[in-house]
């Protein structure tokens, strides 16, 4: 029988998905990570398990400092794999940051971050991205970054159908990696059962020189605050599978995020201080339309300014690439919104970035 799910330590378990390769982990929960105090790793102390037709039932205690708990997943392979997972939580103090359905990644460099990539291979991820649906329908693209410093980005939401880390670039040419095969490393995706209420998904980038290091975190952390003497009772299913859900109303979405020197190739010298982004969009209502030079993109930095933003259709392909061009000084981080507009209309999912010049 073909290895497809593994409870390894502390509270994490992995499953291989459909292609049968183990890549990202998920957690029983997070608790105070990325603060200046001392992170927990609560464990999981004992297990029970049972088997009802095609379904795997496992049980589980979860033993930490700060809290405890009982757990119930149920484990079903067919062309992907689906968890159903029900949690109890009892705190025993106040949790300064508790994160639910956490999700643990590794990424090294991929096409947005060529500087860092020492190794041979053309990228090395687990997960090439953070996806989002929240609570008011938007579907968002956030390409991660392996940062020069510890980077705690939140996404404030209220209710969100949906998160998680996915691996979009499934093409063994981006790779060139016969042994790891990151090509066909599973995403997870986080779908909460009833209503989460207020919070925030909240993405932890951590610097990392090396592939062996899970440096990416993501998880949901409640708004309200967690004291000692409360229980939590939280339900939601993980999909173990290639790309998350389709997109609501047919949008576009982002495949590729590079970035290089600005102003126009080949002409020379090129500009200082300008760095030039693009993006590459696919499917939606634009994967069979026609070229034409009215789609626009809609650029919103958080500092400096933007120039020469245009969008054109890829010769030979579906793609549609937006570039743009940044102009910005000091070092400070820049963080990008980006998404495609036709006659007042979106026609993709946006796309956001933090760039560090």
């Amino acid at each position: 029988p073909i290895d497809w799910l593994a409870f390894q330590g502390a509270s994490y378990f992995r499953s291989s998905g459909s292609e049968d390769q183990y890549g990202a982990s998920a957690s029983g929960v997070a608790v105070n990570t990325a603060l200046s105090t001392t992170e927990e790793f609560p464990r999981f102390s004992h297990f029970w398990l049972e088997e009802t037709g095609s379904t795997v039932i496992v049980y589980a205690l979860l033993d930490g400092p700060s809290l405890t708990g009982a757990y119930r997943f149920d484990a079903v392979k067919t062309d992907t794999v689906v968890m159903n997972v029900h949690a109890e939580l009892f705190t025993r103090a106040d949790i300064s940051r508790l994160g639910i359905a956490p999700l643990t990644s590794m990424y090294w460099y991929g096409e947005n971050t060529r500087e860092r990539s020492p190794d041979w291979r053309p990228e090395i991820h687990d997960n090439d991205g953070l996806s989002l649906w929240t609570g008011t329908g938007e579907r968002i693209w956030r390409p991660l970054n392996n940062p020069p410093t510890l980077q705690t980005n939140s996404f404030v939401d209220k209710n969100p159908r949906g998160f998680g880390l996915m691996q979009r670039d499934r093409n063994f040419d981006n790779y060139q990696d016969d042994g790891a095969f990151y090509n066909k490393r599973p995403g997870i995706w986080v779908e909460p059962r009833g209503d989460w209420g207020e919070g925030a998904v909240q993405l932890v980038e951590i610097p990392t020189d090396d592939e062996t290091h899970d440096n990416i975190v993501a998880y949901w952390q409640p708004k309200s605050s967690v004291t000692e003497g409360q229980t939590f009772k939280v339900d939601y299913r993980l999909y173990w599978q290639a790309q998350e859900p389709p997109m609501r109303g047919n949008q576009a979405r982002v495949v590729a995020t590079r970035i290089g020197r600005g102003g126009i190739p080949g002409v020379s010298p090129p500009p200082a201080g300008k760095r030039k982004f693009v993006i590459d969009f696919e499917g939606g209502p634009l994967a069979q339309m026609d070229a034409r030079f009215d789609v626009t993109p809609v650029v919103t930095p958080s500092r400096g300014k933007v120039e020469n933003a245009y969008v054109v259709k890829v010769v030979g392909t579906n793609r549609w690439r937006a570039l743009f061009d940044i102009d910005a000084d000091g070092n400070d981080p820049i963080n990008l919104r980006c998404f495609l507009r036709l006659d007042g209309k979106a026609m993709s999912e946006t796309w956001l970035y933090q760039y560090f010049p």
